[in-house]
């Protein structure tokens, strides 16, 4: 059995059953909720996948319609066409996916890089959006595409050309956890990465502008990291916190987690889920009350 389909079973009852599905080219997996809930959408980071996400979908309250998806170039989802993809092309993507669905106003949840892709996705299809999270998140480095990539951009995709999936996640994953007990399926997911996917990922890292996103959103969003995040540290988040648009700040600062690293919704999926309830439940989201 892959560590996937354990990750599966071991989260599965009756209540809280997820199932995998594909859709305009996209793998995700599903958790079916109520449909007089606020759906939540989640967009995992560079090196991980849709299952890093299956903790966090069993601590979720079972009102809630939850989606993961494995980002384009991930799992089995297909690679976008640009080479060099910017945070609205994922946007784009996604927003193909949740039409398929037929999904309303959702939460949606970035993790890492994932976050460049919610707020771009906020900010394009903001009838759509009824809150958005932001975890541990990349604010991008803002170069030209199709310039020089930032050195430590380029230096993954030198790693991982030169080490291959597996020792680039066995030497890289640890920087990720301060509870180390996620280790293995932080490195599972990581190991799992491959081409062109992960160098489009990384590409959009290069070119990504968070701040400039934020700037732009109207809805309610909330920033979260990691107290001992090493990747993307407190006070980087913190910055993003106060980058929000006043007329989406929930909070002037981050929401900090003790006892965490940079895989925060592997680690702490409770508090995580506990954010998720709260932003639902704020006015101006629309959410279903618990």
């Amino acid at each position: 059995m892959s560590g996937v389909a354990r990750l599966l079973e071991t989260t599965a009852s009756p209540n809280t059953a997820i199932v995998g599905g594909r859709a305009d080219g996209i793998a995700y997996l599903h958790r079916p909720g109520r449909e007089t809930a606020v759906p939540v959408v989640l967009l995992h980071g560079i090196g991980s996948d849709a299952a890093s996400f299956v903790p966090l979908m069993g601590a979720l309250d079972a009102r809630f319609d939850v989606i993961a998806w494995d980002a384009p170039g991930y799992g089995t989802s297909a690679p976008l066409a640009p080479a060099w993809p910017s945070a609205a092309d994922y946007a784009e993507r996604l927003a193909a996916l949740l039409t398929t669905l037929d999904g309303g106003p959702a939460i949606v949840v970035g993790h890492s890089l994932g976050a460049l892709m919610a707020a771009s996705y906020a900010r394009s299809k903001p009838q759509q959006v009824a809150g958005v999270l932001l975890l541990s998140p990349a604010v991008g480095y803002g170069v030209v595409p199709g310039g020089d990539l930032p050195e430590s951009v380029a230096a993954r995709l030198s790693d991982l050309d030169r080490l291959g999936p597996e020792e680039f996640a066995r030497l890289r994953a640890p920087r990720l956890v301060a509870d180390v007990t996620v280790l293995p399926a932080v490195t599972r997911a990581m190991a799992s990465v491959r081409m062109p996917g992960y160098g489009q990922a990384s590409r959009m890292l290069g070119c990504g502008r968070l701040l400039d996103d934020l700037a732009a959103l109207t809805c309610p969003v909330l920033v979260a990291c990691g107290a001992e995040d090493r990747i993307t540290p407190p006070a980087q988040s913190a910055t993003v916190a106060r980058a929000v648009a006043p007329a989406g700040r929930i909070r002037d600062d981050l929401v900090l987690v003790d006892g965490a690293g940079h895989a925060l919704p592997q680690e702490r999926p409770d508090v995580v889920a506990g954010l998720i309830a709260g932003l639902a439940a704020h006015p101006g989201s629309d959410g279903e009350a618990p």
